[in-house]
């Protein structure tokens, strides 16, 4: 086929020049066919949310989400950008549409799958997210899309060229926590509890891998007992919930087993795992190496640490705080992190070395 440069208006009303086009559809294909796809949680969420059946609890489309970059609520769990817009950015592509945004989208850039408040286990907040398996689902149904208008071999050719970035576990393990009792996370040995989370996980990638993708990021899962929502249950939020913390620490050991499994086991299979949860300790704990002041502070939200989840008023507190610099905080609400902040981390997940990101980071991935 001839190549031909071509000029695209997304929906989202970025522009992207792009290498070539193909004559059964109307957007072009991206160069080398290396598209981007994202599945996960509300760390990665960039608007499913507002298109499903859930309450206002598992959504910020509302104000003061998305205040700085994008200047409206687009449904991320930010001030602005999340971490897959960077990566997008990095990657050369344009920012990714949720998949389920109305309108007719090709989709052969890639497309983010995640949802706010969904787990590896269909259990976690069942029936207000998209679990982990439905959003492989529709991967698998896009796939068959990429079949019909371009024929098999480029749709083989774009999945298995292409990149899956997985962030996922944050939530599955937030449905042990019970604020209402003393202690709030359960002593106790929950291995079992991650194994089924990992295990889910395992089934996922296999899927995904069965549908010809061979090229796998993963964002492993952070110190979540150190997010403003958890400190407040401990003293007032003066410390982190380190037994919330550690049962991250044993997501991150398994799922780090698991992969080196599964390399063995699966011909082809390539991975990058980011270490969240170290590159989030060391904002933590050296803020302003990083340019950030106090840490441990949101920037929207009320009570300590600004961690009571009020942000926007709209989830039963109506009266809540914004802060003057979101600049200069790690996280935007109780929960999730900065435009400022997704901008570091994705630079660590695009290009940082071993000491943060292994075997491989994403740049390589692409290159392959």
């Amino acid at each position: 086929m001839k190549s031909l440069s071509c000029l695209l208006v997304f929906s989202l009303g970025i522009f992207i020049q792009m290498s070539y086009c193909h004559s059964s559809i109307t957007t072009c294909l991206p160069q080398k066919n290396a598209a981007l796809f994202i599945l996960g949680d509300s760390l990665f969420d960039n608007g499913n949310n507002n298109y499903i059946n859930t309450t206002i609890s598992y959504q910020a489309n509302y104000y003061p989400y998305g205040e700085t970059f994008f200047k409206y609520p687009s449904g991320r769990f930010s001030d602005g950008r999340m971490i897959p817009d960077v990566v997008a950015e990095l990657a050369k592509l344009p920012i990714l549409p949720p998949y389920l945004h109305p309108g007719r989208v090709e989709h052969v850039y890639g497309v983010n799958f995640a949802s706010g408040g969904a787990g590896a286990l269909r259990e976690t907040s069942q029936g207000f997210v998209i679990d982990l398996k439905t959003q492989v689902s529709y991967l698998k149904d896009l796939k068959n899309v990429f079949s019909e208008r371009l024929g098999n071999a480029v749709a083989e050719e774009i999945v298995s060229k292409s990149v899956y970035l997985i962030s996922i576990g944050s939530n599955d393990y937030g449905t042990l926590l019970n604020p209402d009792s003393d202690p709030v996370f359960p002593p106790g040995d929950h291995q079992g509890f991650v194994d089924s989370v990992i295990g889910n996980l395992t089934d996922a990638i296999k899927e995904i891998y069965n549908v010809g993708g061979r090229k796998f990021g993963f964002v492993n899962v952070g110190p979540i007992g150190c997010v403003p929502a958890i400190r407040v249950l401990v003293n007032n939020g003066s410390t982190c919930l380190e037994e919330f913390s550690a049962i991250a620490r044993q997501h991150n050991t398994a799922l780090s087993e698991k992969l080196l499994e599964l390399e063995k086991q699966l011909k082809g299979f390539k991975y990058s795992v980011n270490d969240f949860y170290g590159a989030l300790s060391e904002v933590l704990n050296n803020p302003t190496k990083y340019g950030f002041k106090d840490p441990s502070v949101g920037c929207c939200g009320g009570g300590a640490y600004r961690g009571d989840q009020s942000c926007g008023g709209n989830k039963g507190t109506k009266e809540y705080e914004l802060c003057d610099n979101v600049n200069e905080h790690l996280f935007f609400d109780s929960n999730h992190v900065t435009d400022r902040a997704s901008q570091h981390f994705a630079e660590l997940i695009w290009n940082g070395n071993h000491s943060v990101t292994t075997p491989y980071n994403l740049k390589q991935l692409f290159e392959f």
